[in-house]
């Protein structure tokens, strides 16, 4: 694995925001959850975005709303059908490779950045 310094893995911005809203996304080539994320406004907040998160081994659009998630916030957006993924919400893989969410184990402000 190659080395990156400190100031590269500043370079990724990385933020917890909660998912407002979750819905089935059938039109996705892999199983897919469609989330719209608010990322907050205060403090250099980002507001709302969408992702598309394949996910669904796991969770189900209703039990998501309202659950806090971490996400890559300054990749470029991504076409995925006809729907615009804005943000890489982040997880990792379970013993049989199925994703499970990286959450804060204690509430923060929406749109807080991971230092």
């Amino acid at each position: 694995m190659d080395e990156i310094s400190f100031d590269d893995f500043l370079k990724v911005d990385i933020r917890t925001g909660v998912v407002v809203r979750a819905a089935p996304f059938p039109e996705a080539r892999k199983p897919a959850i469609k989330l719209w994320i608010d990322f907050g406004t205060d403090n250099g907040g980002i507001g709302e975005k969408k992702s598309s998160a394949q996910i669904t081994a796991h969770y189900q659009p209703e039990q998501l709303v309202g659950k806090q998630v971490m996400a890559v916030v300054n990749f470029p957006p991504r076409q995925i059908g006809r729907f615009m993924s804005e943000v890489l919400v982040l997880g990792l893989p379970d013993a049989t490779g199925e994703i499970v969410l990286i959450t804060p184990d204690h509430p923060v402000a929406n749109g807080a950045r991971l230092i």
